[in-house]
């Protein structure tokens, strides 16, 4: 029997997906993760947090770069990813990161591939959103956000978006952004985050 409900948030840059998630977790009253997910991985894995950081959503690096990067691992974690592209390395120590996360009880997580690895988790009462919006309302959103202007805020949004859905179509069988592999996909456009998260709440 499936015990805990663990809601996943996929979300264009700019769209608002982080603070639906951080707010949904407030109103459940359980945990939130997003970058605090890295800190968790490297803490498991013995893999500098930095590294996590550098790599976090984003396509395979150069050969090269695994290679000189790869030795920065450390203790009995060492063995198990030393022999592996350190792109893979990342993906497991936050696909372990994850589950262990979602074994403790309800929470909310956002991106890193959380709902293609969960789908298969006995225990994990599984609801995947995507949040979205058109490019205007996030060019808006993000220029505000930064103090940039609309061009940079725009070049920001195409450049994070392409990494997000390389990294997620490359490391699992479902396609960034396609509405059938998830339970719930809003659009923030037109709507403040206040209702969003009422909406989904409703849902659940």
């Amino acid at each position: 029997m499936k015990t805990n409900c663990v809601i996943t948030i996929g979300r264009q840059f700019g769209s608002g997906g982080r603070y639906v998630g951080r707010m949904l977790a407030e109103k459940l009253g359980i945990p939130f993760y997003d970058k605090e997910l890295l800190s968790e991985a490297a803490k498991q894995s013995g893999i500098c947090e930095e590294i996590f950081e550098d790599h976090d959503e984003k396509p395979t690096r150069s050969l090269l770069f695994n290679l000189v990067t790869g030795m920065q691992v450390h203790g009995d974690a060492g063995s198990y990813y030393m022999d592996m592209p350190l792109n893979h390395k990342i993906f497991l120590a936050q696909f372990d990161a994850i589950r262990s996360i979602a074994d403790k009880g309800p929470c909310v997580i956002v991106g890193r591939c959380a709902d293609y690895v969960l789908r298969d988790d006995p225990n994990a009462a599984l609801v995947n959103l995507f949040v979205h919006a058109p490019m205007e309302a996030r060019i808006r959103r993000e220029s505000a956000r930064t103090n940039t202007t609309p061009i940079q805020a725009e070049k920001r949004i195409r450049q994070v978006d392409k990494e997000r859905a390389s990294y997620y179509n490359f490391f699992s069988s479902k396609r960034w952004g396609d509405a059938q592999g998830y339970d719930l996909c809003v659009n923030t456009g037109n709507m403040d985050i206040s209702d969003v998260v009422q909406l989904t709440l409703r849902y659940l």
